[in-house]
C-alpha cells in the first residue's frame, strides 16, 4: 500500500511539473513591440522587427531618401526572391552613436544551428542612420537585412 502512495506520488509531481512547463511556455513567448522611432536604436529595432514580422511596407518606411533608393515593389522582391532573408537570423540593437546627422547603431546577429549543441555566438556589425526631416532613417544595415544592390549606381556596361 505503501508503494502505490508513493509511486502516486511521483506521478502527480511529474503531472505537475508539465502543467508547469506547458502553462511557461506560453504565457513566456518574446513578445517584441515597436519602439519610439525618436532615437537610432528605436529606428534600427522597428526595421528589423518590421522585417522579421514580413510587414514589408512598414520596414521601407524607415529607409532614408537618397540617391538610387530602391522602389517599394523593388524592396519587397528582395525578400520575396530570398535575395535578403532573415530567417533564422536574430539581432540585438545595441547603442547608438549620433554625430550631428549622422548615426551608427551597433548591431549583433546571431544565427540559427540546425546543431542543438552549438552555442549561440553573435556576429557583430552596425546600422548607418541619417536624419532627414527631424527623423532617423536608415542608410544601410547588416546584409541579412539588407540588400547589397540598395542605394547602388545602376550598372551600365
Amino acid at each position: 500500500m505503501k508503494q502505490d502512495k508513493f509511486l502516486t506520488g511521483i506521478l502527480i509531481g511529474i503531472g505537475a511539473l508539465v502543467v508547469i512547463a506547458l502553462a511557461l511556455f506560453f504565457t513566456r513567448q518574446d513578445k517584441h513591440d515597436y519602439l519610439p522611432e525618436d532615437t537610432p536604436d528605436g529606428v534600427a529595432h522597428n526595421y528589423v522587427l518590421a522585417v522579421l514580422n514580413k510587414d514589408y511596407e512598414k520596414a521601407y518606411g524607415y529607409l532614408a531618401d537618397l540617391k538610387n533608393k530602391p522602389t517599394y515593389e523593388d524592396f519587397r522582391q528582395s525578400f520575396l526572391n530570398n535575395m535578403v532573408n532573415p530567417d533564422g537570423t536574430g539581432a540585438d540593437i545595441g547603442d547608438a552613436t549620433i554625430n550631428g546627422d549622422e548615426a551608427v547603431v551597433d548591431v549583433i546577429l546571431y544565427y540559427s544551428y540546425s546543431d542543438p549543441f552549438s552555442s549561440r555566438t553573435g556576429s557583430p556589425d552596425r546600422a548607418l542612420l541619417v536624419k532627414q526631416d527631424g527623423e532617423w532613417k536608415l542608410s544601410s544595415m547588416p546584409y541579412t537585412f539588407w540588400d547589397w544592390n540598395w542605394y547602388q549606381e545602376p550598372y551600365n556596361p
